[in-house]
């Protein structure tokens, strides 16, 4: 067997890093076992900014994302919740500080009937994070891990707070501070959630990544829609035009419309800018006790995605599966309902954390 058959058999840092140089893609065995080696702490400083920075240059592509989500989320603590479950969340990175648009869908979601299942973490280019705002509203961020299902049941939502369940992460967060661009890993967050979620809401920035990550999700077979707005964020905006990822049966159907077609007034960026996470606290019980605007309609609209990823049967055009569910959104906050969601996390939480 010559040298560079058994390289390819048996993976090493300069063998992949070479290939990532010489823009050649690598295959999801190969992507898992860099991964994996990260995650156990067995790459050096040196040889995980050199994997990082060679395959940004390269450009990721889905079989080595796959590789890269399937390791990490084997290194995650396990979290075994089951049944139908969705997770509403964005990428983050479009330094746009808008309110926390995701939360707020997740909760209306949660009051529409959908079982939430969130994963995040704390703010890392924004004002306020999903955790940082769910702390200010009251929800306690560390619930014992077994207590979680429980607050599902419930609530309707529950929270996988990222640095509980990914602890192996600390391995690569000195060299991704240091090296201080994106890499895969700003991407990872939304399709590694513990709890393995059988529907997806993703919101992602970047319109090269966008359609990578709902790939991703196609090959686990999972229900999804993935989104950007045409101005940059990292939701379904009310903005400009959205472009749409629906993953369905292993399958990816691309779409673009504007909220405008969903009866939705043309807003401004300025329109969804948030502050802190006290301002943005304060946002949410306002949106949840009915305040209108166009930060209620990106909130409903994002709602009315997940709802449309929750469905397990997906009949008729996607427009009109969205109108659907905006109204059963609308009719989540204007009954209370997605109120009342948030009033039981934060007691069953709380409930928890005594019972500890």
């Amino acid at each position: 067997m010559s040298t560079n058959q058994v390289a390819q058999k048996f993976p090493n840092w300069p063998t992949i890093i070479t290939r990532l140089i010489s823009h050649e893609d690598l295959s999801v065995e190969d992507a898992n076992w860099a991964m994996a080696e990260i995650m156990a702490g067995n790459a050096a400083d040196a040889q995980v900014a050199g994997f990082l920075v060679a395959l940004r240059s390269k450009g990721e592509t889905v079989e080595e994302l796959s590789g890269l989500v399937e390791a990490m989320v084997a290194a995650a603590k396990p979290l075994n919740i089951g049944g139908e479950k969705l997770d509403i969340v964005g990428t983050g990175g479009d330094r746009h500080n808008t309110v926390n648009i995701s939360t707020m869908a997740s909760l209306v979601c949660a009051g529409a009937g959908a079982r939430i299942v969130k994963h995040g973490n704390r703010a890392a280019s924004s004002y306020s994070g999903s955790a940082d705002v769910m702390e200010a509203l009251g929800v306690k961020l560390d619930a014992p891990v077994d207590q979680l299902e429980t607050i599902l049941d419930t609530a309707n939502i529950t929270f996988c707070f990222a640095q509980i369940f990914h602890p192996s992460m600390r391995f690569a967060a000195p060299t991704r501070k240091q090296l201080g661009v994106a890499t895969a890993f700003n991407f990872m967050g939304p399709l590694t959630n513990p709890s393995l979620p059988t529907a997806s809401a993703i919101g992602c920035a970047d319109a090269r990544m966008a359609p990578l990550m709902a790939g991703v999700l196609a090959r686990s077979n999972q229900r999804a829609l993935v989104f950007r707005g045409a101005d940059g964020l990292d939701e379904l905006t009310v903005t400009a035009e959205n472009s749409v990822w629906e993953v369905r049966n292993g399958q990816v159907t691309e779409s673009v419309f504007d909220a405008q077609s969903l009866g939705m007034p043309r807003a401004t960026l300025e329109d969804l800018r948030g502050g802190d996470a006290k301002h943005n606290a304060q946002v949410v019980i306002d949106i949840l006790n009915g305040a209108r605007g166009p930060v209620r309609d990106a909130v409903v609209l994002n709602a009315a995605a997940g709802l449309v990823a929750f469905d397990i049967t997906a009949e008729g055009p996607l427009l009109d599966r969205l109108a659907a569910a905006v109204k059963r959104a609308e009719e989540s906050i204007d009954s209370g309902k997605a109120l009342t969601a948030l009033e039981s996390w934060v007691s069953a939480t709380t409930h928890a954390m005594n019972e500890s």
